[in-house]
């Protein structure tokens, strides 16, 4: 991670800009602002040990999309309707659900 000499570096803007229109200014914490300082390492942190759990949830959507759209195509080629998206749906919810069961239950 950057350490705190690399957060009061100043911004510059490259490209054509209008002659009236303001550069930009960032206001970056420093050592006179340990607030925002630790605020911005919390949320960090946060979203760090996120990770897991959101790409299981995203796992969970994906599963139940991916064999229930899988289970769809198969009932239009063999008609078999609605057995296929009812199969595909089920399956997915089972894959789905173990994902994020492995992570909840992570060693």
């Amino acid at each position: 991670m950057w350490g705190i000499d690399h957060l009061n570096q100043p911004v510059v803007v490259v490209g054509p800009r209008s002659e009236h229109a303001p550069l930009a200014k960032v206001r970056m914490s420093d050592e006179r602002d340990p607030f925002l300082a630790s605020s911005l390492q919390h949320l960090q942190d946060n979203i760090r040990r996120a990770g897991p759990a959101a790409t299981a949830g995203y796992t969970l959507i994906g599963a139940i999309l991916l064999f229930g759209g899988g289970g769809a195509l198969i009932d239009r080629w063999q008609s078999v309707s609605p057995w296929g998206l009812i199969i595909g749906l089920l399956i997915g919810l089972v894959v789905g659900f173990y994902e994020v069961a492995r992570v909840v239950w992570k060693p």
